[in-house]
């Protein structure tokens, strides 16, 4: 199924929407290039439409009710928002669902060494990434650092105006024969993605002079010691921001889009809708690209335990009356899909393929060829999804993550489904994906986000 082209269809009025929707995503990906950058970012914008912190409701015996708004957070890198609605229990909620994580490349725990007088940071690769493509670009460096004391350094380099910049090396063609002959997996080890990060001696140093020089500029700068270190969570991501991209502007290239484009309209959606009858929620988690694991991740208690509290606040916590607005639950796992790619047409099965262009993009299962770790969504439940953004004029289309043999991949979805709930991957599609740069169409994230706001208003 094919349906027309998204451009094709808007008003005046729809552009200037499209154009001022896509103007401030890019502010929130170039703002927003680390799981604790976004999720600052989320809590922001609860917080000016009315949001307040679950937390600080449950320190200070306060009660919750319909119409109420809170917003939870995990350990600065998991945010849930909830907008309760009329019977939280007998109707459920409509949940958005997004991850704020992205691959790149993190800092080991003992990175900072020294190599023929030039200075390093040993990395270790997060997430699915293609590694010769993080040689030769433009790294910055964002994250935080933990002293002994507690103390947080908050570490940002590279994306300010006159900030340095860090890099991989590649050996130069003269002398890649060998290297030209080995197929793109084993060109570049994981253990050869060492940033350069110095190369200028201590004066009156004689052994390792320019690590001891770059230690010297993170004590004087930063506050910062090699031991530290051990508790930081510095990620290497591409330097500089995200722009428009085309003769006619049509497209953003951007590091991050994988998931953030689905995010921002996801956290959009929730605040523009301010009074839904069905209770909203929104859920922006952490390492989906590893699995989903840990504290931060979908596959943690997080949420489960952050609804029971929900529930107490509103005097109708019971096992029975979680597990009830668990399964009366419908979710759309907001995340991407691969645009159709006429350069490599090989690995596409064209008819069930997201176009560039044509809306936001639904996939009934995800996993890798058998179906595998896949959640797989029931007709009944997509029919009634279609209905809602047909009624609201959304543009949308049907998508499969390439040919059935050629791989596949997974989200959050399935873990919902867990409960019992209904659920669908659905969102934007993407060139490029899990690449340092990435690109997707505006138009595809001005629907993305008229589809997630009819379905927190209507399902």
């Amino acid at each position: 199924m094919i349906h027309e082209n998204a451009w094709t269809t808007y008003s005046a009025d729809d552009l200037q929407k499209l154009e001022k929707l896509s103007a401030d995503y890019i502010n929130f990906l170039n703002n927003g290039k680390t799981e604790r950058e976004c999720a600052a970012q989320i809590v922001e914008m609860a917080k000016a439409k009315g949001y307040r912190d679950l937390a600080e409701i449950i320190a200070n015996d306060e009660k919750l009710s319909s119409g109420d708004k809170v917003y939870a957070v995990n350990m600065d890198k998991m945010v849930m928002m909830l907008n309760i609605g009329e019977d939280i229990v007998k109707d459920g909620m409509n949940i958005l669902g997004a991850h704020i994580d992205s691959p790149r490349l993190d800092l080991k725990q003992n990175p900072l060494y020294e190599s023929e007088e030039l200075a390093y940071f040993d990395t270790h690769y997060y997430g699915g990434v293609k590694k010769y493509q993080y040689v030769t670009i433009p790294l910055a460096l964002h994250g935080v650092v933990i002293k002994a004391d507690g103390t947080k350094v908050t570490i940002n380099i590279g994306d300010k105006e006159g900030d340095p910049v860090f890099m991989i090396s590649d050996i130069l063609i003269h002398l890649a024969a060998a290297q030209m002959k080995k197929n793109v997996a084993e060109a570049i080890e994981g253990e050869n993605l060492d940033i350069l990060i110095g190369s200028k001696p201590l004066e009156g140093e004689e052994k390792d002079a320019v690590k001891a020089a770059v230690l010297r500029i993170l004590k004087d700068e930063y506050g910062i010691e090699e031991d530290d270190f051990v508790s930081a969570e510095i990620e290497a991501v591409p330097a500089g921001n995200a722009r428009e991209a085309g003769f006619d502007r049509s497209m953003i290239v951007g590091y991050g889009h994988d998931d953030r484009c689905c995010a921002y309209p996801s956290a959009v959606a929730m605040l523009d809708v301010a009074d839904p009858k069905t209770t909203s929620c929104g859920l922006f988690v952490d390492k989906e690209e590893i699995g989903s694991v840990g504290a931060t991740g979908m596959e943690s208690h997080f949420f489960e335990d952050m609804m029971r509290e929900v529930l107490d606040r509103m005097g109708i916590y019971s096992e029975l009356n979680l597990v009830r607005c668990l399964r009366n639950s419908r979710m759309l796992s907001s995340d991407v899909s691969a645009a159709y790619d006429p350069l490599f047409a090989d690995r596409f099965e064209k008819k069930n393929s997201a176009r560039f262009g044509h809306g936001l993009a639904f996939n009934k299962y995800t996993g890798a060829r058998g179906k595998s770790g896949a959640n797989d969504a029931n007709p009944e439940y997509l029919a009634k999804i279609r209905q809602v953004l047909d009624k609201n004029g959304v543009v949308y289309q049907t998508s499969e993550l390439g040919k059935v043999d050629a791989g596949g991949g997974g989200t959050i979805a399935y873990i919902l489904s867990l409960y019992g709930m209904q659920v669908v991957d659905c969102g934007v599609s993407v060139l490029s994906m899990h690449a340092p740069w990435e690109t997707i169409s505006k138009s595809d994230l001005y629907e993305a986000y008229k589809g997630y706001k009819a379905f927190i208003s209507e399902c």
